[in-house]
């Protein structure tokens, strides 16, 4: 499953730079002013150089790395709601690694969406970023936090109780 979820943040990521690429290369011309800014009602008050749609797949590229980097690191620095022993350090690391990934993937379906937002603004007329999406957002990932947090204390707890699952492996 991890694996799905990996493939598709990469695919996100693709999607940026294509939108942006296509932005800057595509039949519609940008004009020499783009909003780069949406105040809470999601309109927007700033404006910039459209040089500036390389910000989000840049930061969204670092973000990428720097998350993917985090997850292959074992839980010497982490703080964790289980104590991690032999007995479950396989299971939390796999538990770890896979919130993580969804949330590199819900990290780049949002930066995907406010790209397509900004460039529709200036090419189709439509200016105006949806005011849920931020808290939509934050939502979805305090809740893919919660949910992954909450199986990784149950999973600790039940290996703790079991001996047999000593050797727990699994593989998503």
């Amino acid at each position: 499953m991890r694996k799905t979820i990996e493939v598709m943040g990469s695919m996100a990521l693709g999607i940026l730079f294509w939108i942006t690429y296509r932005a800057f290369n595509g039949p519609e011309r940008l004009p020499d002013r783009i909003p780069t800014h949406f105040n809470i009602s999601g309109q927007p008050n700033g404006w910039g150089s459209p040089n500036m749609l390389w910000l989000l797949p840049v930061v969204g590229l670092g973000l990428y790395l720097l998350m993917t980097a985090l997850a292959m690191i074992r839980f010497a620095r982490y703080n964790l709601p289980v104590r991690v022993t032999q007995t479950n350090v396989q299971f939390i690391h796999e538990r770890t690694a896979l919130m993580v990934a969804w949330i590199k993937l819900e990290m780049l379906c949002l930066f995907v969406y406010i790209q397509r937002a900004i460039i529709r603004a200036v090419t189709a007329n439509q200016g105006r970023l949806s005011p849920v999406i931020i808290p939509v957002f934050m939502a979805v990932v305090f809740a893919t936090m919660g949910w992954h947090l909450a199986v990784m204390i149950r999973g600790a707890k039940a290996l703790a109780n079991s001996p047999e699952a000593a050797d727990y492996t699994r593989k998503d």
